[in-house]
Parts: structure tokens; sequence; C-alpha cells
């Protein structure tokens, strides 16, 4: 079996072409694109996407052979092999490639792939984390919105994106993934076709000489999906405003946004453990789709 190790300059002078048909760059498509349609599900998340088309392999490491590709941001680890290529161990020897090169590992399988679950067992990393992806029709009437005395909602600004970052950074300060929100990871979102500073709601202090952003709800739509949906995509609020139904509100503003957006549902992630937030979304109408799952540890074999 051959696995290769892809030079990072090689794969940033083919991802240049989005309409080639070789190259390490255009493999990964071909790959990714396959197992979307076999799975049901997206096969390399926004933050995945976002790292090769915008920093390609820098930070990471790509490896590709036989009909699959192991991809290895620091220690997050992204792994898929075609349709036509599973159950030749393609999917254990990329792993196994990928893990010489780091003591754990985080891997999710946005589908609770049973080959998946198979890998993880040979190379002994525990199954450690669960993710929802919650849906509600945006046809369910919601209830009208109450915004507490001394608070505004509004829409981003981008003199905003400090302020923001920062409630961004406490309220997700214990999550793995949101918390490290960089401005460099921001811009990248700004600059994406789906952004759209009118689906991102600030609640702030009314008082006029301190007027701190309390809270953000940024909203998604997936126009290029098929049927379009939107996206409850982050809901964050300033911890030192806890207890205020700053969440509720926003989260209720960002619905009656999105049900104007020409979409018939919206979905959001959470994580499996959150009862309170699964317990808040359940009330506002969502029901659990699906759950992804996370493989996270260091290899014992």
């Amino acid at each position: 079996m051959s696995i290769e190790l892809i030079d990072p300059e090689t794969f940033l002078n083919g991802q240049s072409d989005s309409s080639s048909t070789s190259g390490p760059a255009a493999e990964v498509r071909r790959i990714a694109e396959a197992c979307d349609a076999a799975d049901g599900v997206i096969t390399l998340n926004e933050q995945a996407c976002l790292q090769l088309k915008y920093r390609g392999l820098r930070d990471a490491s790509l490896w590709l052979g036989d009909g699959g590709f192991a991809l290895l941001h620091g220690q997050i680890l992204d792994l898929a092999v075609h349709p036509d290529s599973r159950g030749a161990g393609v999917g254990t020897a990329l792993a196994t490639a990928a893990l010489a090169g780091t003591s754990r590992v985080e891997a999710w399988s946005h589908s609770d792939h049973p080959a998946a679950a198979k890998i993880a067992a040979r190379l002994g990393i525990p199954r450690e984390r669960e993710l929802r992806i919650m849906s509600r029709p945006t046809s369910l009437p919601l209830a009208e919105p109450v915004i507490p005395d001394g608070v505004v909602v509004r829409t981003f600004e981008p003199a905003d994106e400090p302020a923001l970052l920062e409630i961004n950074a406490h309220a997700f300060a214990q999550h793995p993934e949101q918390g490290h929100l960089s401005h460099e990871d921001f811009t990248e979102r700004v600059n994406e076709a789906w952004f759209d500073p009118k689906g991102l709601f600030l609640a702030v202090s009314e008082d006029p000489l301190d007027p701190s952003i309390l809270g953000f709800h940024w909203t998604k739509v997936h126009r290029d999906e098929n049927p379009p949906y939107g996206e409850v995509y982050v809901v964050a609020a300033n911890p030192k405003a806890a207890g205020r139904g700053l969440g509720g509100l926003l989260t209720n503003v960002g619905l009656r946004h999105l049900a104007t957006q020409g979409v018939d549902e919206v979905i959001l992630y959470v994580d499996g453990d959150n009862d309170p937030a699964i317990a808040v979304y359940t009330r506002q109408g969502f029901t659990t789709l699906r759950t992804e799952v996370q493989y996270r540890g260091a290899a014992t074999a």
C-alpha cells in the first residue's frame, strides 16, 4: 500500500486551479465529494475546508494513498476513504501514518461511521465526545422576543470585532474548538460568500458610557446546498451578563431573521452532554437529526 506525504508547495500550486482534475488538491476534492454523496454528510467540516482554502498545508500535513487522505492540523485529524476503496485497510494505513507525527489526536466521524469506530479501536483511541445536530422548521411560530431593560439588539459593524472575539473566548473558554477563534479565523469567515453582517446580531448595553457587547448570535445561510438551509452558527453571552436571558433572546432574534431568508430548515450543533442548551433548543422546537462522534486521545496500538 502506497502512502505519500504531500509537499506543501505542490499542494498550493495544484490548489490554485479549482477546475483541475489532477494533483493533490483535486484528489482531496474527488475523495471528499464521493464520501459526501455516499455517507450523506459533509466529510470535511468548515475548519478543515477553510484551512485548505486559505492556508494550504501551513501548519498541517497531508497524506494521500490508494483512494484516501489524512489531513493533520495540530492534533486534529480528518480522514476519508473513497467508497470504492473501503474495506482494504486504507483508513488504518493513513491513520497510522498521520499518528506517527503526533502524540495525541482528535478525529471526528461526522456520520458515526462503523469503519471509524473500527479504526479507532485498532489504534486504541477512545470515543470521548458526541455532537448533536438538531433541526427546526422555519414554519414553527416563535414567541415575541423580550428585550431586557438597558439592552439594545443591533447588527454587526467592523469595529465590533475585537469585543466579539473577546466575548467568544470567554464564553467558550472550555470549548476545544470555538474558544480559539482568532482574528485570522474571523477574517476568513467574513471573506466567505455566505457572510452577511445583517445576520450577525449583537446585544449591547444601552449605556452610552459603557456600550459594551453583552452577547451575540451569528447566523449562517447555506445557499450552496440543495435545498438551502439556515444555521444557528454561534450563540455566545458575556459571562458577566449571565442570568439575563440573552442567549434565548439572541437565538430568538436570529431564528426570526433566518425565517425571512428563503429556507425551510435551521440546524445547529451542540455538545451531546450540554443538557441545559439541549433543553433550551428543544423548547424552541429543535429535534435531533443525527450525532457526530469524536475519538480523542493517544494511540496505544
